[in-house]
């Protein structure tokens, strides 16, 4: 993964509504959601969801299918992983790690 895909996505990460948004379509699975639904969970209007979801779009984090009348976002779950990847390849200075704690654990919302 390039630096500047990494900076696109972490920007578009980088923001309440789009961190909250990415983090519901990480937990919906594959299937993913539909954007009025994703709106809906987080309290936003339809408008903002919109633009919330194109940012992650073009930051390469989500996928997007039609389904009917509906557009359906999913995580991109390689994309993530890669960012993952990215972030932690030279981990501990090559030393064996411990297990990553959750998020819950360390109480990040």
């Amino acid at each position: 993964m390039q630096a500047e895909t990494v900076i696109r996505a972490l920007g578009a990460l980088a923001q309440e509504h789009r961190l909250a948004t990415f983090r519901l379509l990480v937990e919906a699975g594959p299937d993913g959601m539909a954007a009025g639904a994703l709106a809906e969970k987080l309290g936003l209007p339809a408008s903002s969801m919109s633009f919330h979801l194109a940012q992650l779009s073009h930051a390469g984090l989500v996928t997007q299918r039609r389904q009917s009348r509906s557009i359906i976002y999913a995580a991109d779950y390689a994309a993530m992983g890669s960012l993952m990847g990215y972030l932690t390849e030279n981990c501990c200075g090559g030393a064996a790690c411990a297990p990553a704690a959750t998020a819950s654990e360390r109480n990040v919302a």
